[in-house]
Parts: C-alpha cells; sequence; structure tokens
C-alpha cells in the first residue's frame, strides 16, 4: 500500500527522502511525491508512475529544505495521475498532508467544504484532509490534527507539514501503519522500518488512535483526546544491508536463496523461547487460522501439521471472508492469523473480532511491534528479515516452521519431529543446489497462457502457492488445485498446449500422483514434476523434472516449494518484467 516517509533536522530533507521513498517501492505503488519548506515556502513535486519520473522531474533543482514528507500512492480514490498523486495542500498551499488509507465520509466532507467556498484540485479522498486542518488551524499544528480526526471516518495514517510551523511534522495513526524513528538532531517517520534503516534502528511504533509531534529536537506522542502517551523505544535487530540486493538482480532472487538462513534463525528463535508460550492447543476445541494470500497457503500446510502431531481440529479461514461471515467463535476456541507484515488490515480485524468474542488470539507475524503483534493474545514470530520483493518467498518457508514446530510441540514423538526441524535449513540449502537447472526448465515456457499446477495431501497447498507466485510476477494465468478433484473439472483443460505442473515427492499419496500424471498423458498435457531427486519413474515421465533432495513425509512442503519460486522468478525475469514491484500489488495491503 502506499508508502509514507517524512524528516525534520540538520540535513538535506530531499536526499534523506528519496531515498526512504525507495525502500518502499517494494510497498506497491502508482505515484509519488515530496513535500518541503524552504524560506518559508511550501514546494510540492509530484508525479505519476515509478519513483523514477520523480526524480527526473527534480533534476537540477538544488533545493535546501531541512524538513519534508514524500509519499508513494497506491490509487484508491481517483487514477493515478500528476494531479492525484500526493502530497496534497489546502487552497493557500500553506499546509500538505500525505496519507494512507480510506477516509470513509469523505464525500460528505468534501460537500461541507465545497459549501464554504473550497476549490478541490483532485478527486482524491486525501485532499479534503488538508483543507480542514487548514480550516481548523489557530497557531498549533497539533491542535489543528486533533480536531481534525475528529471528523474522519475510516483507517487511516497521515502525516502533515505548514509553513507557519517549518520544522514541526504532526502525524496520526488510525488503522493503517506508522513507525518514528530517532536520531540526534533529527528525527523521521515512515510506514515501514526499512525506510529508515540507513539512518537510526531506533524506533517508535504508533498504535492506533495515536498522534505524533515530531520536531528535529524530539517526539512527543499523545493520544487523540490530547493526553500524553508514553512510548518505549525499539531497537530494530534489521539492518540496512539486510534490506540490499547484495549483488543480486532482484530481492526476491536474493531472498529465496536467503531461506536456509530465515529458517535456521525462526527455528532457532522458536526453541529459545518455546518456554514461554502461555497455551497448549489441546487446551481448546479446535484451532481457527485466519490470513491472507500466501500466509493463508502457510495456514493450510499448518492444517495438516497441527491436525495430525496434535491431533486436534483445524479450520482454514480467509480473513476477508471471517470478517463478514458468522463464523461461531467463543472462548474454546484459538485464532491464529498469520501476516508477514502484521498489518494486514483483514487479518488485523479477523483477530480482533474473534478476540472480542473470547476466542484466544495468536499472532504469526515477521515484524516484532507490528500492529497483530500489539493486538494479539500470544505473538509468535519468524525470524526472516526484512523481505522487500512483493512475492512472499522466505517468509512463507518461515511461517511454514513455526507451525510445524508448534505442531511438533504436542506430539508424542515431540523430539523426533524437533530433530526433524532442526535439519530443515541443510534441506533447503540442498534443494537450492539442486535446482540449478529450474532456468532452463522456465525458458520452455515464457510463451505458455496457462498452468494448471496439482498436489495432494501437504503437496496440495504447495500447488496453490506456486500458482500464486507465477500469477503474481509473471501474469500468466495459473490454477491449483487439489490433483484427486481433478477429474472433477479441471482435466476438460488439459490438451497438447497445456503445461500441468505435478508436485509429487514420495509421500503417502505418491502411487495416486502417478495414477494422475498418467491421466494427463493420455491427454497429451505437458507435465513439469518436482519430486525426489532419485525418483527415475517420475523423471522419466515427464516432459521436465525438477528434483528436490529426499525428505521425511512431513517436511516436503520446506523443498518442493523452492523449485516452484524458482520457476515463476525466472519466466518473470525472462520476460522482462519487474519482479520485485508486480503491478496492481502491494506487500502490505492496509486498506480494504
Amino acid at each position: 500500500m502506499c508508502g509514507i516517509v517524512g524528516y525534520t533536522g540538520k540535513d538535506l530533507a530531499l536526499p534523506i527522502i528519496l531515498g526512504a521513498l525507495e525502500r518502499l517501492e517494494y510497498r506497491g505503488y502508482d505515484s509519488a511525491g515530496v513535500a518541503l519548506i524552504e524560506d518559508g515556502k511550501l514546494i510540492i513535486e509530484k508525479k505519476a508512475g515509478k519513483l523514477r519520473e520523480l526524480v527526473k522531474a527534480l533534476w537540477g533543482k538544488n533545493y535546501k529544505a531541512k524538513i519534508g514528507i514524500g509519499h508513494t500512492r497506491w490509487a484508491t480514490h481517483g487514477s493515478p495521475t500528476d494531479q492525484n498523486a500526493h502530497p496534497h495542500t489546502d487552497q493557500k498551499r500553506q499546509f500538505a498532508v500525505v496519507h494512507n488509507g480510506i477516509i470513509e465520509n469523505y464525500i460528505e466532507l468534501r460537500e461541507e467544504l465545497k459549501r464554504e467556498g473550497v476549490s478541490f484540485y483532485s478527486d482524491t479522498d486525501t485532499e479534503v484532509i488538508a483543507h480542514l486542518i487548514a480550516r481548523n488551524y489557530e497557531g498549533d499544528l497539533l491542535d489543528a490534527v486533533q480536531r481534525t480526526i475528529q471528523k474522519l471516518k475510516g483507517a487511516f495514517a497521515f502525516a502533515v507539514i505548514t509553513v507557519h510551523e517549518p520544522e514541526r511534522i504532526v502525524c496520526a495513526k488510525s488503522g493503517s501503519p506508522l513507525i518514528v524513528g530517532l536520531g540526534e538532531g533529527e528525527n523521521f517517520l515512515a510506514s515501514d522500518i526499512p525506510a529508515i534503516l540507513p539512518y537510526t534502528r531506533k524506533v517508535i511504533v504508533l498504535d492506533d488512535g495515536e498522534i505524533a509531534d515530531i520536531t528535529p529536537e524530539g517526539v512527543n506522542v499523545y493520544n487523540f483526546s490530547g493526553e500524553p502517551v508514553s512510548k518505549d523505544v525499539m531497537i530494530t535487530p534489521w539492518n540496512i544491508v539486510s534490506a540490499e540486493k547484495s549483488g543480486f538482480k532482484h530481492f526476491m532472487l536474493k531472498e529465496i536463496y536467503e531461506q536456509p538462513k530465515a529458517l535456521n534463525d525462526t527455528i532457532k528463535g522458536f526453541f529459545s523461547t518455546e518456554g514461554t508460550i502461555p497455551f497448549s492447543l489441546k487446551d481448546f476445541r479446535r484451532v481457527l487460522i485466519v490470513a491472507c494470500g500466501t500466509s493463508y497457503h502457510a495456514g493450510l500446510v499448518g492444517k495438516y501439521w497441527i491436525e495430525r502431531f496434535a491431533n486436534v481440529p483445524v479450520e482454514v479461514v480467509y480473513a476477508s471472508e471471517f470478517r463478514y461471515g458468522h463464523f461461531p467463535v467463543g472462548e474454546k476456541d484459538l485464532v491464529i492469523g498469520i501476516s508477514q507484515s502484521g498489518e494486514t488490515i483483514d487479518t488485523k480485524f479477523a483477530l480482533q473480532s474473534a478476540k472480542e468474542r473470547g476466542a484466544f488470539t495468536v499472532g504469526l507475524v515477521n515484524v516484532v511491534g507490528s500492529a497483530i503483534d500489539r493486538e494479539s493474545d500470544f505473538t509468535l514470530y519468524t525470524h526472516a528479515g526484512p523481505e522487500i520483493g512483493v512475492a512472499a518467498t522466505k517468509t512463507f518457508s518461515a511461517q511454514l516452521a513455526v507451525l510445524y514446530a508448534l505442531g511438533a510441540r504436542e506430539s508424542k514423538e515431540r523430539e523426533e519431529l524437533y530433530a526433524l526441524l532442526r535439519g530443515v535449513p541443510a534441506l533447503v540449502e540442498s534443494a537450492l543446489e539442486l535446482s540449478e537447472g529450474v532456468e532452463k526448465v522456465a525458458d520452455k515456457y515464457t510463451k505458455a497462457k496457462d498452468f494448471l499446477y496439482l498436489g495432494r495431501y501437504l503437496s496440495y497447498p504447495i500447488a496453490l502457492e506456486g500458482a500464486l507466485k507465477l500469477k503474481e510476477i509473471s501474469y500468466i494465468h495459473a490454477e491449483g488445485y487439489p490433483a484427486g478433484e481433478m477429474k472433477h473439472g479441471p482435466i476438460a483443460l488439459i490438451d497438447e498446449s497445456m503445461p500441468v505442473m505435478l508436485v509429487a515427492p514420495k509421500d503417502r499419496v505418491y502411487e495416486k500422483m502417478l495414477s494422475n500424471l498418467e491421466e494427463i498423458l493420455a491427454r497429451k498435457g505437458k507435465v513439469i514434476s518436482v519430486g525426489f531427486v532419485n525418483d527415475d519413474v517420475l523423471k522419466k515421465k515427464s516432459r521436465d523434472f525438477m528434483p528436490v533432495p529426499e525428505v521425511h513425509e512431513t517436511l516436503t512442503p520446506f523443498v518442493t516449494i523452492i523449485p516452484l519460486q524458482l520457476f515463476a522468478y525466472h519466466i518473470a525475469s525472462k520476460l522482462g518484467l519487474d519482479v520485485d514491484q508486480p503491478r496492481n500489488l502491494a506487500k502490505t495491503v492496509t486498506v480494504e
């Protein structure tokens, strides 16, 4: 979603803001802009398109401002144009606002302001904030913001600067993420931690209903009623090196190869804190997992493990469906919300709803201090480091590790399963080594228009995830399906032009998968298979074969996902597409 950054301090603001915006590009956007205050005047520069278009517009302009705010916009209200790009200003260009989220009552506010003689420049909901702050300003920007937010409905995070107070940034949070970075004689604002990592690792995470008043000298936090709030300062474990490409062509490729480390750190992190887990899965009548996208697929794998290891029933529900469905949830239920960012709005609201109805809530997140972390009764962490590529890879594997460990913790074979889990990073390293030939396989399918991904048992969610990866970054239609359902519809699609990805490790359903393979071959389908490296039968019968190391049946998802991630990556890369920032997608979905 939209990215917000801000700086006030002793250095030139523009290079800092542009660098921070670049580090937020992974969030997804279609326009970018900055607002600066220099010599008592408000300077606005904004452009539709990628950040490079804004940089081009700034060539030759030697701004000396020491304060500014910046924004990358993902269009909701109004098309992606220069006019609709942020920042937005009041009529007199004395206030500038950047905003993430949706103002649900903006039409009502817009009409109210128009009746007062206000003219609107854009089609956005954001512009009403700038006009309201200007109307409410009586010499104190903090007061004007506090009065303005009383009129706003919806989920939002915004920041404002004004020529009247040229060292001050005031920001407010209600639903969308905002963090404040602390420096010496300078302070920072951002939607996400990677934006400010070159400058500070000291962070204040704002909660919903809070306002931050930021100057070079310090930061004060208040609630929406104007009462001071004491905030803890968090030292983020990430550093700038972990948020850079380190010689890889794309962040996604780097993050695929970081999976052994992400798994090792996550597994160690789980075992170091296992004794603090205040519940047993068997204390509940069932486990309900709510998540979106890739995290949902991790939840599906977790369902198999928890039911097998702990013998506790598990339901996995899309968070967006849970919010508006009628799922009976109560005190006897454990609800796990999975989100890489910890800010996914549907997952956050689903957990809030479950908690209000008496369920015990657990967050599974990669970001300490995120909304889901703060609002859950207990949090399980992945330790994958920052994931910049929009298409999740290493965080998916890290989520699997935590879910496996959580289920194994309840098993009579606990120590044996734990020992297997400790060996996973090395197995994934082997899977990466065996995947050297995936690029050549991908070469053959860059012109394909459709794919069918099939799997059974633990490989069914992996088929779903593999298909999602291909869709996300290559824009090729792909459908994941349980292989046992192939004859109930999808078999009609199979002919000599249909590539079929078969995820078929030697597990309890291996023979069934071979039967599916024969059915595909009988209809002249092009079979690409993922299987154990020594599987000569699968290799002989498939048009293309992508090997993975032979592993214990319960560990297959950790290795079979690797060639599928790389297959999607190489196809998208060879098509010349923006792998890290695919069209229409955002890393963190913070609006409905």
